[in-house]
């Protein structure tokens, strides 16, 4: 079959289409034909410096849609040939990738195989943050950190249908604040943020802040926090050190810091992923929600979409297109 690997880390020159054997499932797990295969920074990081990757050579992808190959065993409710959309642990840059049958998801009525690739990680890690972890109350307001990419994108359409007071969101270009502004943000920071969130927020701050991106900008947002504000970690994009937040950066004022890891989620607490997801599924159903598929590449062309993400100027999803027929 055809997949696309890396031998060693490095830039997206590293990324190699291959032939390589087809993935037979093992007991609880189903394999899939790919149609689509989403792009997620997660997939640029293990490119670059391993992460979450077991050995080499490694094909990446976290999230697919396609079909049912086969079934191992022990799984029940998947049939060959049904539609579905998963979340892998690795290998969705392939024809054929394998998943744990339970992060693998009927897709809902209405929902074609390519919008189902934007799924998996983006829409349950989005609601994840705005309702199950992030508690957002209807009047209350929200910042978020990279406000223009797919978790951003569905983050600021989830918080304005929960009835957020304000949504603020901070992107690194004019362009993506436009494109922010386009879905569900009322005002967006381009760069350095803390003195503007705290004058559009009259200097009380926000009640809710989402960051993925770590170090100092994780330690910004929490000095941008109101009163008994809550601050969601999901991910470390700046690579710096893992955050540590004491009793006595939290007591003056009552804060609370959390963290949540969709792919941490699949693999100790199956059961709340697929809860989560069902949630997030049915508002793309019943359109509440929409992630927009900005660019598209064949899977031959991986590099070109580690290069676009890389290059911190895309906005919603990137997809690879392995066998849409």
């Amino acid at each position: 079959m055809r997949a696309v690997e890396f031998q060693e880390y490095g830039g997206p020159d590293v990324l190699k289409a291959v032939e390589t054997g087809t993935p037979e499932p093992g007991p609880g797990q189903v394999s899939i034909e790919v149609a689509y295969a989403g792009v997620n920074f997660a997939d640029l990081k293990a490119r670059a410096e391993g992460y979450r990757v077991p050995s080499l050579p490694y094909v990446p992808g976290l999230e697919v849609s396609g079909r049912v190959r086969a079934v191992g065993t022990g799984v029940d409710g998947l049939s060959a040939g049904q539609e579905v959309t998963a979340l892998t642990r690795g290998g969705g840059y392939a024809e054929v990738a394998v998943a744990e049958a339970a992060a693998v998801f009927p897709l809902p009525d209405g929902i074609g195989l390519r919008t189902a690739a934007t799924l998996p990680t983006v829409l349950p890690t989005a609601y994840a943050l705005v309702h199950t972890v992030g508690r957002l109350q209807p009047g209350e307001t929200l910042l978020v950190q990279g406000a223009a990419g797919g978790i951003g994108t569905a983050v600021g359409q989830f918080a304005r249908a929960a009835g957020a007071g304000a949504v603020h969101g901070v992107v690194s270009s004019a362009e993506k604040a436009a494109y922010a502004r386009r879905h569900g943000y009322d005002e967006v920071f381009v760069g350095d943020f803390a003195a503007a969130v705290r004058a559009a927020t009259g200097g009380r701050g926000v009640d809710l802040a989402l960051d993925p991106v770590g170090g100092e900008t994780l330690n910004a947002s929490l000095a941008s926090l109101a009163p008994f504000g809550r601050l969601v970690s999901f991910g470390n994009a700046s690579g710096a050190a893992p955050w540590a937040v004491g009793q006595a950066d939290l007591a003056g004022t009552g804060l609370t810091v959390s963290g949540f890891s969709v792919l941490s989620l699949a693999a100790t607490a199956p059961a709340a992923l697929r809860a989560l997801a069902g949630k997030a599924f049915a508002a793309v159903a019943d359109r509440t929600v929409s992630l927009p598929v900005t660019a598209e590449f064949p899977l031959e062309r991986a590099a070109e979409a580690h290069r676009l993400m890389g290059s911190r100027s895309s906005t919603g999803k990137l997809l690879l297109r392995v066998s849409a027929g």
